[in-house]
């Protein structure tokens, strides 16, 4: 039991009350801020502190990135690192410009308040990762029609038109002329003398006209004949 609380005493003493501090996610190439900060009533209270890389140790900041007397940053061992809030107030955040996967890790914030063992320390956690690339495939998109919508039966059906086909031989031809060519026309023209046109009543009525010229004919050569005889 002596054991375990000189160990415990020896504990305190050496590593001070340091505490579990905030998780910080952030992506490759974004500026993150790491949460620190102390309590100040009075000008009496603003004191300096360190940032620095891993735990906090017994005294200052191993591998340290900032210092700051409590009125203005004193020393800064990167441009990527600065402290924008307002120091008088007793904000000392961290904030990592353009940060990068090297920058993970644990960071220690301590800030020193005089007397023994009194210093306020906190360890935070960083994250950063890469920044996701999305895999889903690409959206098809169809433009819509603004005309004015169509019925139910309209939408369900699509009215089909099929009109009749046409042969060669009923299909309209378009006239060039009375022929398409000299032979053609002589082709034409023959048939048409070789067309005879006749009529039957036409025809018994000049074959009566010619038999009675003939009688006609015929008697008045007989009465000619007696004359003479």
């Amino acid at each position: 039991m002596a054991y375990f609380c000189m160990n415990w005493i020896l504990l305190i003493l050496f590593t001070g009350p340091a505490v579990l501090g905030s998780l910080v996610k952030g992506t490759v190439g974004q500026n993150i801020t790491v949460p620190c900060f102390y309590s100040v009533k009075t000008t009496q209270d603003i004191t300096s502190m360190c940032w620095g890389r891993d735990s906090c140790p017994v005294s200052k900041c191993y591998r340290t990135i900032i210092w700051t007397d409590g009125w203005k940053v004193t020393e800064k061992y990167n441009s990527r690192y600065s402290l924008e809030g307002n120091l008088q107030k007793g904000d000392v955040s961290l904030t990592v410009m353009n940060a990068e996967e090297a920058d993970s890790g644990i960071y220690c914030c301590r800030v020193e308040i005089s007397g023994w063992f009194n210093d306020q320390t906190s360890n935070h956690k960083v994250v950063i990762e890469k920044a996701r690339i999305s895999t889903a495939s690409p959206h098809t998109y169809t433009s819509e029609q603004t005309s004015a919508p169509r019925s139910a039966s309209e939408s369900s059906f699509a009215i089909t038109r099929t009109w009749p086909s046409v042969s060669a031989s009923e299909a309209p031809q378009t006239a060039s002329g009375p022929c398409s060519g000299t032979s053609d026309c002589l082709v034409v023209t023959a048939n048409m003398q070789n067309m005879s046109v006749s009529f039957p009543s036409q025809q018994y009525s000049e074959n009566g006209l010619y038999i009675g010229i003939g009688l006609c004919a015929v008697l008045l050569a007989v009465l000619i004949l007696a004359l003479f005889l």
